[in-house]
C-alpha cells in the first residue's frame, strides 16, 4: 500500500527503514522523502512506526542524561 503518494513510498519500504533503525517520521522522511511534499502522510508514518522502543531514542535520552551530569546548567553555577 502506498502511504506516501507524493514519493510512491510503501508501507513495506516505511518497514525496512524502521527495522534499519529509522523510528521517528524524520528519519523516514530523511531516507524516503515521504511526508516533506504535502504532508498529509505523516500521520500514517507515524502511525506504522508505532510508540515502541528505539535504539536510537534511548541513546540520545542517555546522551542528555550524562550530559546534564557532566557539564551541570551554566546559570546555577553562576548563581553559587
Amino acid at each position: 500500500m502506498y502511504v506516501c503518494s507524493c514519493f510512491a513510498v510503501t508501507d513495506k519500504q516505511i518497514a525496512e527503514h524502521a527495522a534499519n533503525g529509522a523510528c521517528t517520521p524524520r528519519q523516514i522522511a530523511s531516507a524516503t522523502k515521504a511526508g516533506t511534499d504535502c504532508g498529509s502522510c505523516v500521520r500514517t508514518i507515524q502511525g506504522l512506526l508505532g510508540r515502541g522502543t528505539c535504539p536510537r531514542r534511548e541513546l540520545l535520552e542517555k546522551g542528555r542524561a550524562a550530559a546534564t551530569v557532566l557539564a551541570p546548567d551554566t546559570e546555577l553555577t553562576k548563581a553559587a
